[in-house]
């Protein structure tokens, strides 16, 4: 037990970084759900809508954390090494790289959206529903591609204060912006205090001006505060990135980036092998994601604070340390979701009722919630062990262990028993989830055998 539980001081230093993330996703996520809760009193074609335009956007935004991750690996372990210079070329690197895949992604859901959305909208439904939530989609779609860019923005300068140990600022940016957004979903959506009555297109400009008042506040902070955040000093003086930086980084971060957009893609494609079994699915699983992202924030969040302590230890080259520690961290994530899973099947009854939307929708939306309950602590021990290799720049083992799997083993069960077996979508969905074992049996293998063990900064 003493392997598995930390003292007063690792409890500390996990919660100075986890809560303040937490508190962040938390508070995000709980406004998305009650943006999502406002789309679904309009109606169900709105929120299928809305529905599957996330999907493509969670392609885009996964592509982004990806980029900031890989480079955020060398930007902790400089912050653990005191290279302070370090930090400034992993933040110049995160700004010019990121911008490049923002310009690409606009490009990409301007041109191709109908194509890309038309692709969840093939289960049973009449023509006039598949029409009418493909029009809602595009009109969401086109209006938050404007908040692609200040999104953008706003996680590099995240990512790099978090990684140098300032996790209060995003948090309090955050906090700031999904609160506007909320006042102004209520306000566009339905109307309120004179403003015309939008709808769709309402949630979709209030989220983009809550993602530039995102990027306003934190950008604002860092370089008011440049004496204690001194990579922002000079940092666009210049945007010149040592050569040997950039090629380590692109090494070793290009496989994580290349992880995220994948296993984004495949989350998507997950959800298209889902769709096929009806519109009715599309919605239910709409619901039960929105609400697995509020309750799972709490072991998502120990992810990226493992992600940043590990790096930060390593990089000090206190290697024992970082063994020890990483035991603890995953246990204290699996205990935690557990706990959490619980509450989340207890409330899915419940839920449901506050969309109007059919009684089939409601009842489907249910029992996929307790079926993701069930297994969140499987999930929870598998985003443990993937920050876990992160940490130590196996970004190509993370590749094979994230993207690999579900590419390998989890997408073509979905594709067979969709499309080849008569299994209803609650027998498809136990299978995908539980492949996922598998998943977690290797991860603590290889997290035990301490090949992630390595400082990548030295030189």
């Amino acid at each position: 037990m003493k392997r598995l539980i930390g003292d007063k001081t690792f409890y500390k230093q996990l919660f100075v970084l986890a809560l303040p993330i937490m508190l962040q996703n938390g508070i995000t996520n709980f406004v998305n759900m009650l943006d999502n809760i406002m789309v679904g009193r309009i109606g169900t074609a709105e929120m299928t809508g809305i529905a599957v335009s996330n999907q493509l956007l969670l392609v885009f935004n996964l592509c982004i954390f990806g980029a900031v991750s890989g480079a955020g690996i060398f930007g902790a372990q400089f912050y653990g090494k005191d290279d302070r210079e370090g930090v400034r070329d992993t933040f110049r690197f995160k700004v010019i790289f990121c911008s490049l895949l923002c310009i690409a992604g606009v490009l990409i859901l301007f041109f191709f959206n109908q194509p890309l959305i038309s692709l969840y909208l093939k289960g049973e439904g009449s023509k006039e529903q598949v029409l009418s939530s493909l029009n809602f989609a595009k009109k969401y779609i086109m209006i938050m591609l404007i908040g692609l860019i200040p999104y953008t923005l706003s996680q590099c300068y995240a990512s790099t204060l978090r990684e140098t140990g300032k996790a209060l600022p995003p948090m309090y940016a955050g906090i700031v912006a999904v609160f506007i957004n909320l006042i102004l979903n209520v306000i566009l959506i339905f109307g309120y205090l004179g403003a015309p009555k939008l709808g769709v297109a309402g949630a979709a400009v209030a989220t983009v001006i809550s993602r530039f008042i995102e990027l306003f506040v934190i950008a604002f902070w860092t370089h008011k505060n440049a004496y204690i955040n001194q990579f922002i000093t000079d940092a666009y003086q210049s945007l010149r990135v040592p050569v040997r930086l950039v090629k380590d980084i692109l090494k070793s971060g290009a496989p994580l980036m290349l992880n995220e957009t994948l296993w984004a893609a495949g989350i998507a494609f997950l959800n298209q092998c889902y769709s096929v079994k009806g519109l009715s699915v599309v919605a239910a699983n709409n619901i039960s994601q929105t609400f697995f992202n509020v309750f799972s924030v709490a072991f998502m969040a120990i992810g990226a604070a493992i992600g940043i302590i590990l790096g930060q230890i390593l990089g000090s080259e206190d290697m024992k340390k970082a063994k020890e520690y990483s035991v603890k961290l995953i246990a204290t994530s699996f205990i935690i979701s557990v706990v959490v899973g619980i509450v989340f099947a207890l409330c899915a009854e419940f839920i449901p009722h506050i969309y109007n939307t059919t009684d089939e929708v409601k009842h489907l939306a249910t029992r996929l919630m307790q079926i993701t309950a069930l297994f969140m602590p499987i999930d929870a021990v598998a985003n443990s062990c993937y920050f876990t290799l992160r940490s130590g720049g196996k970004t190509l083992i993370t590749f094979i262990f994230d993207s690999v799997f579900i590419w390998i083993i989890s997408i073509p069960a979905a594709l067979l028993i969709s499309n080849f077996t008569s299994l209803n979508i609650l027998a498809l969905y136990i299978i995908v989830q539980g492949l996922n074992i598998i998943k977690d049996i290797v991860g603590l293998a290889l997290v035990k055998k301490g090949i992630w063990i390595q400082n990548i900064v030295n030189n």
